[in-house]
């Protein structure tokens, strides 16, 4: 449980390694955490069978003004597509696999997480 007065960054690697937790208890393998470039990050890098799987891992306090995957701009979106083409450029071994974007969002309701995994939350664009 999260308590206050922790600061942002301590949360973030508390909901990230929680929503790995559950990943991993839903089957997938941690290949990379906090994938970062000039660019920009990416939370987990994880394997779904044969797909490669990019992360983005979103906590909120509460919904009130929307759901953390709701905060997953269209800017956002690019910084995270390009960040996964520099991880491709640097792991090409991974580069011919299926790959797909997910988001996990959080949220604590009565002193526990509810986490919704998003799948295939959106999709690079040609």
């Amino acid at each position: 449980m999260l308590v206050k007065g922790k600061t942002t960054r301590t949360i973030g690697e508390e909901t990230e390694s929680l929503a790995c937790q559950y990943l991993q208890a839903q089957g997938l393998r941690l290949l990379e955490r906090n994938f970062s470039v000039a660019l920009g990050e990416i939370d987990l890098i994880m394997e779904d069978r044969h797909s490669l799987v990019f992360i983005e891992v979103r906590y909120r306090r509460n919904n009130n003004f929307g759901s953390g995957a709701e905060t997953i701009t269209p800017g956002k979106q690019r910084k995270l597509l390009a960040t996964a083409a520099c991880y491709l450029q640097r792991n090409p071994h991974q580069a011919d696999r299926p790959a797909r974007f997910d988001v996990v969002s959080m949220v604590m309701e009565n002193s526990r997480y509810s986490i919704n995994w998003i799948r295939n939350a959106f999709q690079a664009k040609a």
